[in-house]
């Protein structure tokens, strides 16, 4: 057996696309309860008495965070639904590269959801200073750690094989 030319493996192109779309499921379970809970936890505030009182601003946060943890159900669930749509059909490479796209879309909407919560709860409790610190602080660290360190890993890899060939 030889080494796969992208990964240094001792593992064949379908061994490493088992190997992906296994890795991507377990990422998925990690992911999906999470925005089950958040999901769950934004129905039920409508149905709040003191929802009827917040403010104009509050209720549109609520329904933009709704729609966001909807989307990121949507965006979640969706490779498994490709993947029993697909099954047999010898087509796990495909699904694999698209349920990649779904879940980084998906988790992007998860963390806009998750920082609109934030916003959401900060500005019920707390006044306008406190709201934007928080909201501010929990998107920075969204997008830094979700996005900006992997995306900067990611480019330094490819400078670093470009260099190398």
């Amino acid at each position: 057996m030889e080494r796969h030319p992208e990964t240094g493996r001792l593992e064949t192109e379908s061994e490493r696309v088992d190997r992906n779309l296994g890795e991507l499921l377990v990422e998925l379970r990690v992911a999906l309860p999470g925005v089950q809970v958040l999901f769950a936890f934004l129905l039920v505030v409508p149905f709040n008495q003191r929802f009827a009182s917040v403010s104009s601003f509050d209720k549109t946060v609520y329904f933009v965070t709704l729609l966001c943890t909807l989307a990121a159900s949507l965006f979640l669930i969706a490779p498994s639904v490709h993947h029993r749509i697909s099954f047999r059909l010898q087509d796990k490479e495909h699904i694999v590269l698209v349920a990649n796209r779904l879940a980084i879309f998906g988790l992007g909407f998860l963390a806009v959801a998750m920082t609109g919560v934030i916003l959401l709860v900060t500005d019920f409790l707390f006044g306008t200073g406190t709201t934007v610190a928080t909201t501010t602080l929990v998107a920075a660290a969204f997008a830094l750690l979700w996005y900006a360190i992997p995306v900067r890993r990611r480019q330094m890899g490819k400078r670093r094989d470009r260099a190398a060939s």
